[in-house]
């Protein structure tokens, strides 16, 4: 395994291939605010590549992890000792979902949404786009609730717009996490599913010890919010599908330079909005 940090970001490379291979062959890639974000917004890339040769699926993650929630055994711990934990647990997922790599570039969330330092995760976003390539983009969608969210996506969106359009995703998903997409119309909702490997997906989410014992079953709730997705996803079929996880259509904002992403998004908010005027009519 190849795991060489710079300063708090470091690089896990699970099979330890070279860097530049590890990125080159990377056809989905996620991007997430917070350890644990990929494994819960992204499974269905991660499920994707599993066990596929010509598959790989490979995460980036932008926090250093110093300012999550603690609790029980972790009560006291510094933010330098959860800062090492959280980048533990994301090397864990990383080796048992067989990531082609995992990058975490350990920037504070202050920083990040600091309009005069995100520059520096923009730079570094771009470079990793330009070196991956991937046909596939997940990340965070710009309807989310926790501010860190948000600020990865529109940097993710300005890096991607940084890329030449011959080398930009072909896809590019903006996934629930902090707020569901259920609100979205079913023509603007992309339901991703992520059945079929329950197993992964509990080991994955179980990684993340330092947010469960800390009070928050982020891994409960995520599979509990999956099962719900598919099974209120159509009230006039039997369902076929168990799991289901929502995103946002960002490849519009990827392909068009001047689409404006508020625009963009206050257009699916005035669809919703119409849509339950309509009903009540």
């Amino acid at each position: 395994m190849s795991d060489t940090p710079t300063n708090l970001a470091s690089l896990t490379i699970p099979d330890g291939v070279v860097a530049p291979e590890a990125y080159a062959r990377c056809s989905h890639l996620a991007i997430g605010a917070h350890q644990d974000d990929l494994e819960f917004m992204a499974f269905h890339g991660i499920n994707t590549c599993y066990g596929d040769d010509g598959l790989w699926f490979g995460g980036v993650t932008c926090t250093d992890g110093g300012g999550s929630a603690r609790g029980g055994k972790y009560t006291d711990y510094s933010d330098e000792q959860m800062k090492a934990v959280r980048r533990d647990e994301q090397r864990q997922a990383a080796e048992i979902g067989q990531y082609s790599f995992v990058n975490q570039l350990g920037l504070s969330s202050a920083s990040i949404k600091d309009p005069d330092q995100r520059n520096t995760l923009v730079d570094q976003l771009e470079t990793i786009l330009l070196q991956t390539q991937p046909d596939v983009l997940y990340t965070h969608n710009p309807a989310d609730r926790h501010a860190t969210h948000v600020a990865v996506c529109t940097a993710v969106l300005e890096a991607v717009r940084r890329v030449p359009p011959y080398s930009r995703p072909k896809k590019v998903y903006g996934c629930e996490v902090w707020r569901d997409l259920d609100w979205l119309c079913d023509d603007d909702k992309v339901a991703l599913d992520v059945s079929g490997n329950t197993a992964l997906a509990e080991k994955l989410n179980a990684c993340f010890d330092s947010q469960i014992a800390g009070g928050k079953n982020y891994g409960q709730a995520v599979m509990g919010r999956r099962q719900a997705n598919a099974t209120f996803f159509d009230s006039h079929s039997v369902d076929v599908i168990d799991q289901l996880w929502f995103a946002m259509d960002l490849t519009p904002l990827a392909e068009d330079d001047q689409l404006d992403v508020k625009a963009y998004v206050q257009t699916k908010i005035k669809r919703f909005e119409q849509s339950v005027i309509d009903g009540l009519a």
